[in-house]
């Protein structure tokens, strides 16, 4: 009596078409869609700020006194100290942030001799409430050279000087700030009875 033939085991090749069929599992994306990150801004990190591209980092002014600039600066602009230098008793330098966001300057005592005029150089600093923040000033005593009014390009300007004679604007551009046709609106503006009675 012949032996029934058995049927041939099937070769582990198999074994891998096997786990070929689990392959799809892998394929599926593990990662949000691109288009969901591509919304959110791409963050900076410490390390990359003024690496291989410019960066800028804040600007410096120069006073025949860094204490009485400090007056200015943080007592009636409201500006925060993040540092400083004394030598000797003497402050020499402060880095100061705005009270609205993380901008900074900083204030560096001047060499002997060194002018401190720095034509063709200002400052801006900006606030909704221009004409607020000028009558502020004026409260405390200090001096504005050119009370609040719209420019000519749309935005509202006060200039003044710091202790140093540094000019300085205290601005708000508003809607305006974008605007291709500001220079027409802001001649509407001025056209207004209220503006003419300035």
């Amino acid at each position: 009596m012949a032996k029934p033939t058995r049927k041939p085991a099937r070769p582990k090749a198999t074994k891998k078409t096997g786990a070929k069929k689990s392959a799809p599992k892998k394929s599926a994306p593990s990662k949000p869609p691109k288009s969901s990150s591509a919304k959110k801004p791409a963050l900076i990190a410490p390390a990359e700020i003024g690496g291989d591209k410019l960066a800028f980092n804040h600007a410096m002014v120069y006073s025949a006194n860094v204490q009485r600039a400090l007056g200015f600066y943080r007592d009636l602009l409201g500006f925060k100290v993040i540092d400083e230098f004394q030598h000797e008793g003497t402050l020499l330098y402060a880095r100061l942030r705005a009270p609205g966001n993380d901008g900074t300057i900083a204030v560096h005592m001047a060499g002997p001799g060194t002018p401190l005029t720095s034509d063709g150089v200002r400052l801006y600093f900006e606030i909704r409430d221009v004409d607020g923040f000028c009558r502020k000033l004026q409260a405390k005593g200090f001096y504005i050279t050119q009370m609040p009014r719209m420019m000519p390009w749309g935005w509202r300007h006060a200039y003044l000087n710091d202790p140093d004679g540094h000019e300085i604007s205290i601005y708000w551009a508003g809607e305006n700030r974008m605007k291709k046709t500001v220079m027409r609106a802001a001649r509407e503006v001025e056209q207004t009875p209220a503006a003419k009675s300035r």
